[in-house]
């Protein structure tokens, strides 16, 4: 009889374990997939929490408005507009956008204007934002 109470004993414990590493298993690829969704949503990622201001804002950096909307990539900053890139625009064309429309910034630049604003309201060059 203790036989089989050992044998049960260890079959318990051996789903106890597998159940844990399983549990595991999921957490992790719950936190990857966490982090991939700050990331891909600028909602997060390294600097998390942290706003690096207008200073931070470099090269190549998405840009997000207000709701959510990719509306550019930044060229550079010139004097005190974003210049955005003409290939990941929707004419091909560039666009400046003034700094003062920018909220935060952490790995990417978060607008204060939806999208439609900021492209209703986007010049051709920095010196028609009125602020170069």
């Amino acid at each position: 009889m203790s036989n089989i109470k050992d044998k049960v004993a260890d079959a318990g414990h051996k789903v106890a374990d597998v159940a844990k590493d399983v549990g595991h298993k999921i957490a992790t690829g719950a936190e990857k997939a966490v982090d991939f969704v700050k990331e891909k949503t600028g909602m997060g990622g390294p600097a998390e929490g942290t706003n690096v201001g207008v200073a931070g804002i470099k090269e190549r950096m998405n840009v997000i408005a207000s709701c959510g909307k990719k509306v550019g990539v930044v060229d550079h900053v010139e004097g005190q507009t974003l210049k955005l890139t003409k290939n990941d625009s929707p004419d091909g064309q560039h666009h400046f956008i003034p700094v003062g429309w920018v909220d935060h910034v952490d790995t990417h630049v978060h607008l204060k204007k939806n999208s439609r604003e900021t492209e209703q309201n986007w010049k051709s060059d920095a010196a028609s934002c009125g602020c170069s």
